[in-house]
C-alpha cells in the first residue's frame, strides 16, 4: 500500500527523534515518525528542566543549526537561570525549568502541523534490509515491520527508542517489564538489530520520586528564585513574549539520619542486590550511589522543582533511587519539611538496551547497515539536551542522503555536537555519556552566546533556516562586527570622572588615553561598568552586548584557541580511505591496528583521538599516505 510508504522513517518521539523527524521533513523529505503512546511525544520522564552546565550551550546550537527544542523551551519555562556566572564565559550555561504539559502538548502540535511529516502510534518491531550489490559485509535498509504487521518501505530509519529497548523498571526487589512513567516497553527489536550485526549493550538510568506540594513544609527550604530577563534559548523566540519566570525552586539537603535510613537498607536497592546489571550515569547517580562513593559528606544538596503550572507534583533533582516503596517513605520524611511527604510517583531504577557507538559514522549512520541511523539514549547518551542534538544530526544526514547530497559532520571545533558525536564514535562509552564543558579543548571558541555565528550558516546551507530569519542573523552579525571595530578604536581620555569610575571599581587609573577595548579587558571592568563614560555607545540589542563584550574581553585567549584549531586542522583534513587494510601497512603497534581497524577513523584528527593509538602510529599513517596518494 502506498499509505506503507515513506523516504525517511523515525522510531521514538521523544527529543531525539523529534528532531531528526523535523529537520527531515523541513528539509523537504517524506518522513514518518512511530511513537508508543501519542500522549507521551516530548515526555520529559526525568526533571522538566532543559539546558544546565554544557547542556545549555547544546541547546543553543540547536538551535542556531534550526532544530526545535529551545523555541518549544522559551514557550514552556516557568523560570529561569543562568549558571557558572561567577566563572569565566565560556562556562556560563542557561537552564529553565519547564512545564512539563505545556512543553508535550506544543511539541506534539508543532509535529501534528509539519509538512511532510506523519505522525503515528505504533511500535516498530523488526526491520528489513537487502544485500548491496558487489558489498558482501554491508546491507542497506529498505523497510520496517510494525507490531501490528504492517510493512513499511524506506529508505532511511532513524532509531531513537530513549530508554525504552527491552526496558525492565526496578523497585527494590520488583521488576516488570515497563518503559518510563509506566509506558509499554520496545520489545523485538533488540533482536532484529542484533541480527543485522549491531553491537548492544545494556545501560541503566532512574528517577526520583514526585512529592505531592501540599506536603511540603517550604519554610523550611532554601529559597531558589529565577532570574530577571533571561535571554531566550531560540533566536526566534521575542524576548518580550517570554513568560514571566516568577515561580521559585527550593533546595534541601539531606543529613546523618537520611544517609543512615539509606545505609542500613543498602542491600535492598535494586542497584546493589545484585538485580541490576546495566551501567549507571557517573555524574547523575542514585544517591545510594552517592553515598557509597562520597561516604565523607555529612550532607547532600537537593532541588525541589515543579513540574508545571497545572499540577502539584514536586521534583526532588538529587534523590534517585531504586529504593522498595517503604524505604523511599523513610527516606523523604527524614528531610527538614518533608515528614508528612506524600508520594505521587515512586522513584525507579530503568534498565535498557542502548546501541555501541563506536559501530556508527561521525554522520551517526550504523557502518554495517547502509541507511540506518542512530540518535539520543539509544546511542548510550544521558539528558534530553544531547539526545536531541543526536537527533538532528540523524535527521539531517538521513535527508540529505536521500537527496544524494554530501552528508554534515560537525568538527569538534566547531561545536559540543561535534564534541560529543566525536567523543562517540570515537571512543565509544562504558556508562551513560553526559556532555560537559571540561569535554571540549576549544571552550572559549564555543560559547553559548556565540553559537548562531558558529552555526546559522550551516543550517542554512541544509536548508532549515529560512530567509526571515538568515535576514535577521545576518544584521546581527554585523552589528557585532561593528561594535566591536568601535570599542577597539575609541580612545578614553584621563578625566577625573573617568577615574573616579575606574577607582570607584578597584581598577588602575589612567594618566593618558587609552583604548575602550583595552579597559574592558581588566578583569575588574565590564561594558556596563563602563558605560557612564562611553559617551558614543548606540543602542544595541542584549545578544549583541553580550557577545561584542565576550569577544573583546577574551580577545587573546580566542585568537591563541584559533590557531591550535589551525594547527590541529592539517590532522582533521588528512582523510583516510575508506577501504584502507590497516594490517598490510607496516610499523604500526597491534594495538593501533585493532582499534584502527574497529573504529575506521574518517581522519588523521580522529585516529590520534583513539585510546590506543599514539603520536608513532600517526606518524607511520602520515608516511603512508604521502606515499599512497
Amino acid at each position: 500500500m502506498e499509505n506503507f510508504k515513506c523516504s525517511v522513517l523515525v522510531i521514538g518521539a521523544g527529543h531525539a527523534g523529534i528532531e531528526a523527524a523535523l529537520a527531515s521533513a523541513r528539509m523537504g523529505i517524506d518522513t514518518v515518525v512511530f511513537t508508543t503512546n501519542l500522549d507521551a511525544v516530548g515526555n520529559m520522564p526525568c526533571n522538566p528542566s532543559v539546558g544546565g552546565s554544557a547542556k545549555g550551550h547544546l541547546v543553543y546550537e540547536l538551535d542556531a543549526l534550526g532544530g526545535e527544542m529551545g523555541y518549544c523551551a522559551d514557550k514552556s519555562t516557568i523560570q529561569s537561570r543562568t549558571l557558572n556566572l561567577g566563572k569565566g564565559a565560556a562556562v556560563h550555561s542557561k537552564r529553565v525549568q519547564a512545564d512539563r504539559d505545556l512543553y508535550k502538548r506544543n511539541m506534539k502540535k508543532t509535529l501534528e502541523s509539519q509538512s511532510n511529516l506523519r505522525l503515528i502510534q505504533g511500535q516498530i518491531v523488526d526491520i528489513i534490509t537487502e544485500e548491496i550489490p558487489g558489498q558482501t559485509e554491508k546491507k542497506r535498509v529498505v523497510g520496517a515491520i510494525t507490531h501490528l504487521g504492517e510493512v513499511w518501505k524506506t529508505e532511511k530509519i532513524v532509531i531513537a527508542t530513549g530508554t525504552f529497548l527491552e526496558s525492565q523498571i526496578f523497585v527494590g526487589d520488583k521488576v516488570y517489564s515497563a518503559g518510563p512513567d509506566g509506558m509499554m516497553p520496545s520489545n523485538g527489536l533488540s533482536a532484529a538489530l542484533i541480527r543485522e550485526g549491531i553491537v548492544l549493550q545494556r545501560f541503566k538510568t532512574g528517577t526520583p520520586a514526585r512529592v505531592h506540594r501540599r506536603s511540603i513544609d517550604f519554610s523550611r527550604l532554601e529559597v531558589q528564585s529565577g532570574e530577571d530577563g533571561a535571554v531566550p534559548f531560540s533566536e526566534r523566540t521575542n524576548e518580550d513574549e517570554v513568560r514571566n519566570k516568577a515561580v521559585d525552586c527550593h533546595i534541601v539537603y539531606t543529613n546523618l539520619n537520611t544517609h543512615k535510613i539509606i545505609l542500613d537498607n543498602l542491600e535492598k536497592s535494586a542497584m546493589y542486590s545484585g538485580n541490576i546489571v546495566g551501567t549507571g550515569p557517573r555524574y547523575c547517580p542514585s544517591i545510594e550511589t552517592k553515598l557509597v562513593r562520597f561516604a565523607d559528606k555529612e550532607r547532600h544538596q537537593l532541588f525541589v522543582e515543579p513540574c508545571g503550572l497545572d499540577t502539584d507534583e514536586m521534583y526532588i533533582q538529587g534523590f534517585s533511587t531504586s529504593m522498595p516503596t517503604d524505604v523511599q517513605y523513610e527516606m523523604l520524611r527524614s528531610l527538614p519539611g518533608f515528614e508528612n511527604a506524600e508520594i505521587m510517583r515512586y522513584a525507579y531504577a530503568i534498565e535498557y538496551d542502548s546501541a555501541d557507538p563506536k559501530g556508527m559514522l561521525p554522520t551517526l549512520e550504523f557502518k554495517a547497515v547502509y541507511g540506518l541511523y542512530g540518535a539520543g539514549q539509544f546511542n548510550g547518551t544521558s539528558g534530553y539536551e544531547e539526545a536531541a542534538v543526536q537527533g538532528l544530526v540523524a535527521g539531517i544526514n538521513a535527508a540529505l542522503s536521500v537527496k544524494g547530497a554530501e552528508a554534515l559532520v560537525l568538527p569538534r571545533s566547531s561545536s559540543y555536537i561535534g564534541t560529543l558525536i566525536d567523543d562517540l564514535v570515537t571512543k565509544g562509552t562504558r556508562e551513560p555519556y553526559r556532555m560537559m564543558t571540561s569535554r571540549s579543548e576549544y571552550r572559549l571558541l564555543l560559547r553559548q552566546d556565540n553559537a548562531d555565528m558558529r552555526l546559522t550558516d550551516i543550517g542554512r546551507r541544509v536548508g532549515l533556516i529560512d530567509d526571515e530569519r538568515y535576514k535577521k542573523f545576518t544584521e546581527k552579525r554585523s552589528l557585532i562586527e561593528n561594535e566591536i571595530k568601535r570599542i577597539e578604536k575609541t580612545t578614553i581620555p584621563p578625566t577625573e570622572a573617568v577615574n573616579a569610575l575606574l577607582e570607584a571599581n578597584n581598577s588602575t587609573k589612567i594618566s593618558t588615553g587609552i583604548k575602550l577595548g583595552e579597559l574592558l579587558r581588566r578583569p575588574e571592568l565590564t561594558y556596563d561598568i563602563l558605560a557612564p563614560i562611553d559617551t558614543e555607545r548606540p543602542e544595541l540589542p542584549r545578544t549583541v552586548r553580550i557577545s561584542a563584550e565576550i569577544s573583546v574581553k577574551y580577545d587573546g585567549y580566542i585568537k591563541r584557541q584559533l590557531a591550535e584549531v589551525q594547527r590541529n586542522a592539517s590532522l582533521e583534513n588528512r582523510k583516510l580511505p575508506d577501504d584502507i587494510n590497516y594490517r598490510e601497512i607496516g610499523g604500526l603497534r597491534t594495538e593501533a591496528v585493532e582499534k584502527l581497524e574497529e573504529i575506521r577513523p574518517a581522519n588523521l584528527g580522529q585516529a590520534s583521538r583513539i585510546s590506543g593509538v599514539n603520536p608513532a602510529d600517526i606518524g607511520v599513517l602520515l608516511i603512508y599516505l604521502s606515499r599512497k596518494h
